[in-house]
């Protein structure tokens, strides 16, 4: 997962024009979610990440089990790799409770069995990383 989110974080280096030479030296095997995540972001450039996200008038939410989570607005997909990445289950509920019409990094996502209605967890929301489809 380091590895992976080292990709990111060089994307989005490269993105604002600064070079990259080297990536991590960990090389391991990229798990499903990353993998599924790389898919999603094909063409596409980081841009500068962001601490909050608009919310309306209307987002999709993709959940990657145990990598990340991928918002949809318009043309743009912002990623947040959570610091808790690894308890992140498609299966579960998310809630969230802002009282505006923007996700910040800040905010307190909680996670809900879908089955049992019974908390699970909390996870750590980080920048919001803006991909667009390169021209």
């Amino acid at each position: 997962m380091r590895a992976f989110k080292t990709i990111i974080a060089a994307a989005a280096i490269a993105a604002a024009g600064t070079s990259v030479a080297t990536l991590a030296d960990d090389h391991a095997e990229p798990t499903k979610g990353e993998a599924k995540l790389a898919k999603m972001l094909e063409g596409r450039v980081a841009g500068e990440p962001e601490s909050c996200i608009p919310t309306f008038p209307r987002v999709r939410l993709t959940v990657i089990d145990g990598t990340a989570l991928v918002y949809k607005r318009g043309n743009t997909l912002w990623v947040n790799i959570p610091s808790n990445a690894k308890y992140i289950d498609d299966r579960d509920t998310l809630v969230t409770r802002n009282t505006n019409t923007r996700l910040c990094k800040t905010d307190i996502v909680r996670t809900v069995d879908s089955r049992s209605g019974h908390p699970r967890g909390t996870i750590n929301l980080t920048d919001f990383i803006p991909y667009r489809k390169a021209d």
